[in-house]
């Protein structure tokens, strides 16, 4: 298959790529070209711009025809919409990457693809930090339109596992298995009680493995893809955590801190203790009870929590990022969550 990647060389789009080649599809990738591309020559790296009024622009997407694109970059409806219409009658079938955000209302869990999605007040906004949802659903809008039953929409929540750029998962995996990554920590760690609040979140490669599986066979439609309804839970994260820590021969404990404590600490919720969102907060209420089942009973498969948890520790061990663990909670304010008193 003749494959087009858009973006390609920093998180879910490098695991893309290299499930893609490990089944010799002829691979191309569209970039900015700011990140040396690891392939060298087994693919075809085009550099431009997702922005077309930011020049080169769409330019390089000029020429070529693929049997199937995998959008992993948009945002911004506008982009999107130019290189889908773009690319309409040179691919075969093309794949957005949206994201599970995109929903109206997440106050309830179970919420599925038939859910409406939010919609911008103000239709010309590109503001992506304070309108990420609704600008991902408007960005589907315009590959529906260009694309019609060509397109595959999926709309995944928390992406994790190695090369993630964030530190909402890599926090915990690096809190316990790797401490010394994160400054000077003591042996007890601060985790958000109760151990029974579901979380939910997708391994890369697991995402990355399923978008090839869709593409290959043309599946057309929207799906939620993530971590089954329910599956996982902060005590059973927690547990994993502490079993493989174990087997490198770190000990830390587990503190479980109710919200109230955190709260009145300032810890911010999401960002500064990832994964974490407090019950008063009723607007995500539902974010980590997501239904997913349509993509599950086609094919979705998630690999065991063990192996995402020591794949990433690995990662974390050649990272060279100088601006990680800027956002996630300090380790003078976990000291003083532990205090006594």
């Amino acid at each position: 298959m003749k494959l087009l990647v858009l973006g390609g060389t920093r998180f879910l789009g490098r695991h893309v790529v290299d499930a893609a080649l490990a089944r010799d599809h002829d691979v191309t990738i569209f970039t900015r070209g700011t990140i040396p591309p690891p392939w060298g020559a087994a693919v075809t790296h085009l550099v431009g711009n997702r922005d077309p009024r930011i020049p080169p622009g769409l330019d390089a997407l000029d020429a070529g025809a693929w049997d199937a694109a995998i959008d992993t970059s948009g945002y911004v409806p506008r982009c999107v919409g130019a290189a889908a219409e773009a690319l309409a009658g040179r691919v075969g079938h093309y794949t957005f990457v949206s994201s599970l955000s995109v929903y109206a209302d997440a106050s309830r869990p179970g919420v599925d693809e038939t859910a409406p999605v939010a919609r911008l007040d103000d239709p010309l906004s590109e503001d992506v930090a304070a309108h990420y949802g609704a600008l991902k659903a408007r960005c589907e809008d315009g590959v529906r339109a260009a694309f019609g039953d060509r397109a595959l929409i999926v709309r995944p929540g928390l992406i994790v596992g190695p090369h993630d750029p964030t530190d909402r998962f890599a926090y915990w995996v690096a809190r316990f298995l790797r401490p010394g990554h994160l400054g000077a920590r003591g042996a007890a760690a601060v985790v958000p009680a109760p151990r029974e609040f579901p979380v939910q979140f997708i391994d890369a490669r697991d995402l990355a493995l399923w978008l090839l599986d869709s593409a290959e066979a043309r599946t057309s439609g929207t799906f939620n893809a993530c971590s089954p309804q329910g599956g996982w839970t902060m005590g059973a994260l927690i547990d994993a955590l502490v079993e493989r820590g174990r087997a490198v021969g770190k000990v830390v404990a587990p503190v479980w801190v109710d919200e109230a404590a955190l709260v009145a600490c300032g810890v911010e919720p999401w960002t500064g203790l990832p994964l974490w969102i407090p019950s008063t907060d009723k607007e995500f209420g539902g974010f980590m009870r997501f239904d997913c089942a349509r993509a599950l009973a086609r094919g979705l498969r998630i690999r065991p929590l063990a192996q995402t948890i020591d794949d990433t520790a690995a990662w974390l061990d050649t990272r060279g990022d100088t601006t990680a663990w800027s956002k996630v909670l300090s380790a003078e304010k976990e000291r003083m969550l532990l205090a006594p008193g």
